[in-house]
This record gives C-alpha cells, sequence and structure tokens, in this order.
C-alpha cells in the first residue's frame, strides 16, 4: 500500500477480532513510532505496549468502550514535559506535539500493515497513570491494535478547499 492510499484507508476502527498482531508487525509498528520526527530529536516519549487481555480490568477504567478491550494490545504514548523542547520565544513546550507525531506514525504504520486503530484522548488520566506507573512520564493518547472486524462510520469531511489558504 503506498503512503497516499494508506492515508485514506486509514479510519477509527470500532470492532476488532481477537487474532494476535504479529510480533514481526508490531516491531514494525514500534520502529515507526521510534522513527518519528521531535523537536530537536529529543525524544521525549515513551510507548508502553499493553496485552488487553492481562489488562482488561485497568483498561476498563481508563476508556470502558467494549471494542476497545477487543484488539489484543492497546498502545499508550506517553510524553516528558521536563525530556521536551521548549520554543524560547514563548516558552511553547512541544511535548503534546511530538507525542501525537510519535501517535500518528504508529497509526499509519499500522494501517500500512492492514490492522486497525483509533485515537484515543477521551481517557480518564488518573487511571491511566496508574497503568503506566511512571512519574515522569504522562499519558497522552492510546490505540488499540488489531485485526478489523468493523466498517467505516460515514464521516463528512471539509474539503481542502475549506481548510487551506494561500496567502
Amino acid at each position: 500500500m503506498d503512503f497516499f492510499e494508506t492515508i485514506e484507508k486509514r479510519y477509527s476502527v470500532r470492532g476488532y477480532t481477537d487474532e494476535s498482531v504479529s510480533k514481526e508487525d508490531l516491531d514494525k509498528i514500534l520502529d515507526a513510532a521510534a522513527l518519528a520526527p521531535t523537536g530537536v530529536n529529543f525524544q521525549p516519549f515513551k510507548v508502553y505496549v499493553i496485552d488487553t487481555d492481562k489488562n482488561a480490568d485497568d483498561l476498563k477504567k481508563i476508556y470502558p468502550a467494549e471494542w476497545f478491550l477487543e484488539a489484543p494490545i492497546a498502545l499508550c504514548v506517553a510524553v516528558s514535559a521536563e525530556k521536551a523542547w521548549t520554543r524560547k520565544s514563548d516558552n511553547k513546550n512541544i511535548a503534546d506535539i511530538d507525542g501525537t507525531i510519535v501517535m500518528d506514525h504508529i497509526v499509519l504504520a499500522a494501517t500500512a500493515l492492514g490492522l486497525g486503530t483509533c485515537y484515543i484522548a477521551n481517557f480518564n488520566p488518573d487511571e491511566a497513570k496508574k497503568l503506566i506507573d511512571s512519574d515522569e512520564y504522562q499519558p497522552l493518547l492510546f490505540t488499540p491494535i488489531g485485526h478489523i472486524d468493523a466498517e467505516p462510520r460515514l464521516q463528512d469531511k471539509k474539503t481542502k478547499e475549506d481548510l487551506v489558504e494561500f496567502i
């Protein structure tokens, strides 16, 4: 699948089979995360690979949707503001930007491999912090990763003409 086809095929998957994700595919996805660009290449993130069966009770507290637990694994991208680059002119810390770029690499890599994902930002941060158990890294985004068992939901997207301005 080429890059533009990958972008077109990606959607928020809300249904997964119980088929496991191969170690080879998971390694490719994690390699894509490690290659993600970050400010000044500080790489202020960790990716937590979570076995959904072993951690089902904790994951239900983090995000209660049943389909979240259908996938065999979930990934959490967590970031460290202390390790991230900060723009000097206005003290803008870009840890969240870096972590979002990392998650996008994960999602697109999984899509290119024929796997499903779904960005999850609406989670319980206190329960997520308990699960990853880190004083240094804060959970930013989650995604399940697995083989797809759901059709895409139709979504209206604005056109590029609505979203782009040339100046």
